[in-house]
């Protein structure tokens, strides 16, 4: 190979780790200080190079001058620094100390209300920056021309890197950013405002998110799918780097943006693979990333307290539940076609956030990534139907929930030996691996174009016999579930998720039952995903997406985390708003994530936990 484009291709990875260490680096600051997951990272950015887009063509009119251009690359970043700053005390004041869970679906919540507002201001249309004067020109490297802006970059990563240690070693504040990350409850009871101190965090996090995407406006232009693309790469760059370790998100910057550079061309299929596989491999040979350290706080839960309510159903309950299954069988009698897809798609998702509360609630297993096991089960129905064996949609829904499990038996094996946050970056990291290799593994998997053709047999073919072929298996798979949830093995695993060490002392294998509650969910979600793939009669990465397992979490925690059919609740609302929602406005992402802070800060129980307490407080009011 030629040593010339060796070179160069290096210098792309270095101008690409730059940049995204620019943008890691605020994420890791606000985790290291606030402990919060925060989605929204990648929507701050997103934010920058639109104003970005919008402040430095307007500040170019008056003089094309390299000064005029940064300027507005900082005014922008400092706008973004200042939406950050709203955000932290209309929202992430009122979450920080509510469960980890909670915090990452409020975030989420940013991301879907950032986007419509992006396209309402900005519209739909990609958006070029203008090139920055004086570093338009390329440069001669070994005979080969580089970019003099991509040059650039280059140093800027070093030139944040050396600022923000300036800032954390010789200012006050940055003393405190470090001694947060250490202990943040010892730093509050030595008196230190910490609301002032999450606020100037919350600025400084932001104004580097939002410098990051400002200063690629000259590179990329602004577009309002930008967020969910630079989110993943910022996490895999603070879990790699160590979550709260500035120095480790730069040197971890360094690996991915080469790994990428040279990963194109040594393993063209399997570029997307290889950066998730880092982190996955990172996450479970040290836990804490490559400069990370464990501290008290790695392992606390990050699940409500008192989590899974195990009342049986009254009387009453009982009849309104069947009512409600009668109601529900009764769609493809009286509905039209669009509501028996309707009823389908509740059903389908009904089991896939059951199997995902049964891994929360009894586990205590958060997982940011079920709908792997979710896109495994559907791509293994769509496969056995459409690829040589031709095989029926009988032998098809027997083979999902089986790829399903095994793909969880083989994620499963590593994710249970961690616990608390770093388990549920390592859901994501196997979540994302098994979404790239079905994204790049076209010649089996379609790419993005996904698999068509998958269609019932003849005998369900139409939409209302199908509707009670997902009726009869969804209910059946969470009959099964429930009865699990009621019996022995259940309670261990409840034992295990209180408290691992005395479960273990009294003689149960913690790891083993864990591992198996883990697989018995990803089957039940493989289920749900064979039926799902029927029922569209197509697949695409998109069912593996982040988005996705993200509304899982949202099902379970609209019917509540706490209760055992608060899912089934959870799924049939957050479908039906969903679903009234898009067809009433282009900006239905708005109003769903305002839904969902909503439901965090006035509900976090959901909607069926809410009604036991209200109940609770009824009767306890009669009883006085």
């Amino acid at each position: 190979m030629d040593p010339s484009f060796i070179v160069i291709q290096a210098l792309s990875g270095l101008a690409n780790a730059s940049a995204l260490f620019v943008i890691a680096s605020g994420l890791t600051i606000v985790f290291g200080v606030t402990r919060i997951i925060n989605f929204a990272h990648g929507s701050l950015y997103m934010l920058g190079a639109y104003l970005a887009v919008t402040i430095v063509p307007w500040l170019l009119e008056f003089d094309r001058s390299p000064t005029l251009f940064f300027v507005g690359v900082i005014v922008s970043a400092a706008a973004v620094g200042l939406i950050g700053v709203v955000m932290e005390v209309l929202l992430l004041r009122r979450i920080y100390k509510v469960p980890e869970l909670f915090q990452l679906l409020a975030t989420f919540g940013v991301v879907l209300i950032v986007q419509d507002i992006v396209l309402k201001l900005w519209g739909p249309v990609d958006l070029p920056g203008p090139r920055a004067p004086g570093l338009r020109h390329g440069v001669e490297i070994m005979g080969q021309r580089f970019p003099a802006y991509e040059l650039f970059l280059i140093f800027v990563g070093p030139v944040v890197l050396g600022i923000l240690t300036l800032i954390m070693q010789k200012t006050r504040f940055g003393i405190l950013i470090r001694a947060a990350t250490q202990d943040r409850d010892m730093l509050g009871a030595l008196g230190v405002n910490q609301a002032r101190l999450f606020t100037s965090t919350l600025f400084l996090g932001a104004f580097l998110a939002g410098l990051g995407g400002a200063l690629q406006i000259p590179r990329l232009p602004a577009n309002s799918q930008m967020d969910i693309l630079i989110i993943t790469e910022a996490f895999v760059v603070t879990v790699i780097g160590g979550m709260g370790s500035v120095p480790g998100a730069f040197v971890a910057a360094l690996i991915i943006g080469l790994l990428q550079a040279f990963g194109i061309l040594i393993f063209p299929k399997i570029t997307l693979v290889l950066v998730f596989l880092l982190m996955a491999v990172v996450l479970v040979i040290k836990p804490w990333g490559l400069f990370g350290k464990p501290d008290p706080v790695a392992n606390r839960a990050i699940l409500p307290e008192g989590i899974l309510n195990l009342r049986r159903f009254s009387r009453t309950e009982t009849w309104i539940t069947a009512l409600a299954v009668l109601a529900l069988l009764a769609v493809p009698l009286f509905g039209d076609a669009y509501k028996v897809k309707v009823g389908i798609e509740i059903l389908v998702f009904a089991l896939a956030a059951f199997s995902l509360n049964f891994l929360i609630g009894n586990g205590g297993i958060v997982s940011f990534g079920h709908a792997a096991y979710f896109g495994v089960g559907a791509y293994a129905a769509g496969l056995i139907v459409t690829g040589p064996l031709k095989a029926p949609m009988e032998a098809a829904l027997v083979v999902a929930p089986l790829a399903g499990g095994l793909a969880a038996a083989l994620f499963g094996f590593f994710i249970v030996r961690l616990s608390g946050i770093y388990l549920a970056m390592l859901t994501l990291a196997f979540a994302q691996i098994t979404y790239a290799v079905c994204f790049q593994w076209v010649e089996v998997t379609g790419g993005d174009n996904g698999i068509v053709g998958v269609w019932p047999s003849a005998w369900a073919g139409s939409r209302q016999v199908y509707f009670y072929v997902v009726a009869v298996l969804a209910i059946a798979a969470i009959a099964a579930l429930r009865h699990v949830v009621y019996a022995p093995f259940g309670y261990t695993l409840r034992a295990a998720r209180d408290s691992a060490v005395r479960a273990d002392a009294i003689g149960i294998d913690v790891r083993t039952h864990r591992w198996l509650g883990f697989i018995l969910a990803g089957a039940a979600a493989g289920l749900a995903g064979g039926l799902y793939a029927f029922s569209k009669g197509t697949i695409d990465p998109t069912m593996i997406s982040i988005p996705m397992s993200i509304d899982f979490l949202v099902m379970i925690l609209a019917g509540g985390i706490q209760t055992v059919m608060g899912p089934l609740v959870g799924a049939a609302f957050f479908h039906s708003v969903k679903d009234f929602f898009m067809p009433l406005t282009d900006y239905w992402r708005f109003f769903l994530g305002l839904s969902i802070i909503v439901m965090v800060l006035a509900f976090p129980r959901g909607l069926v936990g809410a009604a036991d307490g209200l109940k609770a407080r009824l009767a306890a009011r009669g009883a006085a």
